[in-house]
């Protein structure tokens, strides 16, 4: 079959695409401008991939589906063209892969606001260091395993994050509906998504939705100490598994301590000890993500009547996940992290995790507020109470995106608010005067600094040319 991807660029779309090409099929793709990594990824599979869109081309190419990213809408040349002519059969890109892979296979989805990357990542790995040939594709980009993508051995588990987002600009569903899992993860449950949900309970809803899909012969793992993620039960269709520190929790979290290399836990199944981990990897929310994982891939793997029959030594050689807490330059006086971070809540955990591992280090904290949550004047408040968990912070510009109708967060009166509080705060007119700033208190500091950085995109690229910054550390 000939699969045309529109919005091949894309991580998701990427990965997708190359899953599909193992599979036999010729895929070829388009988007408004293609880079390394992606490109030599794709170019190397054989799938050409085609700059910008023309309508002409795509008839010319004659393919038997098109898959739609959702990052495109009404007005674009291509899905103008689909729509008028009808030619060719399209899809949304959670619609293709239930089609091709997921309704196949012994399906773990990964869901919840935070950690889906890093989890669906552990699972992966862990059943691969099994030897099991798992399946899976990731949001990201891994460390472990070292690709995004596997189509794996067909018997085997296959891995995938489950986004709330929306699928397509024709299918509003959230992803995870499309995914077919036999093994769902609910990891925590905020609202996030202001451009796609209108409250947290609306949030709830597409989530009970989703769990209705689990079968009977399936299993629910949910965050035993989220309230939220509580508030979706009963579930009496299916069994469910609570993780998490409290007692109530069928697998617990014991004994967290943060260490100078990363953390140490412990791991325990129905009150008995499963594993002891040390690993890289810092934050409680870390360790959840790694019982999450852990339980899973063992389930997943036929050891329903004593998961702990399951080996979890591997997870002391996972490594994360680029763009999560990835130190990206290190002195003696001088630390430099780049986190995917854009929640309040994960923004905060990831601050917590780094007051533990860096002590006697002034933590300065650099935010953009770009993603269609963390930019809005409603969330200010919480953004206050997780930044403040820093020792400095500056602000960069607050990204306009398509927000017709959207109150931008005032970032101004949130550094107000965060000076009265006692923390040192910059609001920046745009993210070159961000730069400016983080390069002038840099240069003249004696102290030993951590800057993190937190964005869903680049920081306008002075993410890079900050750690380039001959600062004399």
């Amino acid at each position: 079959m000939r699969i045309y991807f529109l919005g091949i660029a894309g991580t998701a779309m990427g990965n997708a695409a190359l899953l599909l090409r193992a599979l036999g099929h010729e895929v070829i793709g388009s988007d408004k401008a293609i880079y390394p990594p992606m490109s030599v990824m794709l170019e190397e599979a054989g799938i050409e991939a085609l700059s910008d869109y023309d309508p002409q081309r795509l008839e010319n190419l004659n393919p038997d589906l098109v898959v739609v990213g959702n990052a495109f809408s009404r007005g674009n040349s291509e899905v103008e063209f689909l729509l008028e002519s009808r030619r060719f059969r399209y899809a949304s890109l959670p619609e293709t892969l239930h089609r091709f892979i997921l309704s196949k296979r012994n399906n773990i989805v990964v869901t919840g606001t935070h950690g889906k990357t890093t989890t669906t990542s552990i699972a992966a790995h862990l059943l691969e260091q099994a030897g099991l040939s798992p399946g899976y594709l990731i949001g990201g980009a891994p460390i472990d395993p070292p690709s995004g993508w596997s189509n794996g051995s067909p018997e085997a588990p296959f891995v995938i994050e489950g986004d709330e987002y929306d699928s397509a600009f024709f299918d509003k569903r959230s992803k995870f509906i499309h995914y077919a899992p036999n093994f769902a993860i609910v990891n925590n449950l905020e609202f996030d998504h202001a451009d796609i949900f209108r409250d947290l309970e609306d949030v709830k809803r597409s989530f009970s939705h989703f769990l209705r899909l689990v079968p009977s012969s399936g299993c629910l793992l949910l965050n035993g100490d989220d309230d939220n993620v509580l508030s979706l039960l009963p579930i009496p269709w299916t069994k469910h598994l609570l993780v998490g520190r409290s007692d109530a929790c069928d697998i617990r979290i014991r004994n967290y301590e943060a260490i100078a290399s990363g953390s140490r836990f412990e791991i325990l199944w129905k009150g008995r000890l499963w594993q002891e981990v040390e690993w890289g990897l810092s934050g409680l929310f870390n360790a959840r993500n790694a019982a999450m994982a852990s339980l899973a891939a063992a389930l997943a793997s036929g050891n329903s009547d004593d998961p702990t029959r399951f080996d979890l030594r591997h997870l002391a050689s996972f490594r994360g996940v680029q763009r999560r807490q990835s130190v990206r330059a290190t002195s003696s006086r001088l630390t430099v992290i780049e986190d995917f971070g854009h929640h309040p809540t994960s923004i905060k955990e990831t601050l917590v995790a780094m007051r533990n591992q860096y002590k006697d280090t002034k933590i300065l904290a650099a935010f953009e507020p770009r993603s269609n949550t963390s930019r809005l004047e409603a969330m200010r408040e919480l953004m206050h109470q997780a930044l403040s968990q820093a020792d400095e912070v500056v602000i960069g510009e607050a990204k306009s995106g398509q927000s017709e109708g959207v109150e931008l967060m005032d970032t101004f009166s949130l550094a107000d608010s965060l000076n009265r509080a006692g923390i040192a705060a910059k609001a920046c007119n745009s993210n070159d005067e961000a730069l400016r700033f983080l390069k002038e208190r840099i240069s003249s500091s004696a102290e030993k600094v951590l800057v993190v950085f937190f964005s869903n995109g680049s920081f306008g690229g002075i993410i890079d040319r900050f750690v380039d910054f001959d600062n004399g550390y």
